[in-house]
């Protein structure tokens, strides 16, 4: 197993990158990494080149690049380069912690879209207070979604967590703003009925306040509503480690409490951290493109580069490819 790695990308790049890399191919023997990057920046960073291969690159996309101009005029990227040794075949999959919008322009103009997909999904683990997380979909690949891509987003996601996350018979809830059918915009209403006669484990309608209690393994969602719920749930966990931060250290006291919990708010804080479970996968693609988050440290490329691993081992867009195809 070959994965592509843009090492430029991110907001520690390419000494995060570089660390996570060498932790993966210690971790996973079978899997050769291809690093692709500026060689003198990564080499700074490379104390063992074991099952790691350097193609050289000096061209960047930024942070504050235009996605889809930046894909289309800067050919030698190392975002761009990555994405076509997936296309060659040469990599069966790629991860970068760069551009997300430009990660998203290149997955669909040089990796390709699966033949019957109409828009592909961006869908991460998020964390559950029971420690087993659940994968939601779309997380912003696309603000506007039409019923029939939300019942393709729930087949993606089923597969993915049936295959990759290995949970029987996955259970798939849809979003909106309560449980009862019924409920919600147009949108919400016609997904339903269509998820309702679909050939897997749809349990209904899911609130946003019961996700991290873990209401569903997979949770459907337009794009739009999916980017602020990501957010919102990021921003509230910065929040309270924020205050909880202070409380620890606004006296002595505290201080010394802080002290003998130290170790069980540094777990918890992990168990909170979804970058644990991986990147977010961009769903409906010919081969795995795994978005790691822009302040990945190298345990987070790790878990990306894993989780990479493991769409390809099962061969996830394949399979995808195939339930479309007998349910035409």
């Amino acid at each position: 197993m070959k994965i592509a790695v843009d090492a430029m990308g991110g907001d520690h790049a390419p000494k995060e990158v570089v660390l996570g890399a060498m932790k993966a191919v210690k971790e996973l023997p079978s899997v050769t990494i291809q690093l692709f990057g500026d060689q003198q920046k990564i080499k700074e960073h490379l104390t063992d080149d074991h099952n790691i291969e350097i193609i050289h690159t000096e061209e960047t996309i930024l942070s504050t690049d235009e996605p889809v101009r930046a894909v289309r005029r800067k050919k030698d990227a190392s975002m761009v380069l990555m994405a076509q040794s997936v296309k060659d075949g040469v990599s069966s999959a790629c991860v970068s912690a760069g551009n997300t919008g430009a990660l998203m322009a290149a997955g669909l103009f040089v990796v390709g879209r699966i033949k019957g997909i109409e828009r592909p999904a961006l869908a991460p683990t998020l964390p559950t207070t029971d420690g087993k997380g659940f994968v939601m979909l779309d997380l912003g690949a696309n603000a506007d979604a039409k019923p029939e891509h939300l019942l393709q987003y729930a087949l993606m996601g089923n597969i993915y967590a049936e295959k990759v996350r290995g949970i029987n018979r996955p259970s798939v809830g849809l979003l909106n703003i309560g449980t009862e059918e019924g409920k919600g915009n147009e949108l919400s209403k016609a997904a339903f009925l269509l998820l309702k006669s679909a050939d897997f484990n749809f349990i209904g309608n899911v609130e946003a306040r019961d996700l991290l209690e873990g209401a569903a393994d997979v949770v459907i969602t337009d794009g739009f509503t999916g980017n602020m719920v990501l957010k919102s749930i990021e921003g509230t966990a910065q929040a309270l480690f924020s205050m909880l931060k202070q409380t620890f250290t606004s006296s002595l006291k505290s201080k010394v409490a802080a002290g003998l919990v130290k170790n069980d708010l540094r777990a918890l804080k992990n168990q909170m951290d979804y970058t644990e479970y991986g990147g977010a996968a961009l769903f409906g693609l010919n081969a795995p493109v795994i978005k790691a988050h822009g302040s990945s440290n190298a345990n987070a490329i790790y878990n990306a580069i894993k989780q990479a691993n493991s769409m390809a081992e099962q061969d996830v867009a394949e399979l995808i490819s195939t339930v479309l195809n007998d349910k035409k």
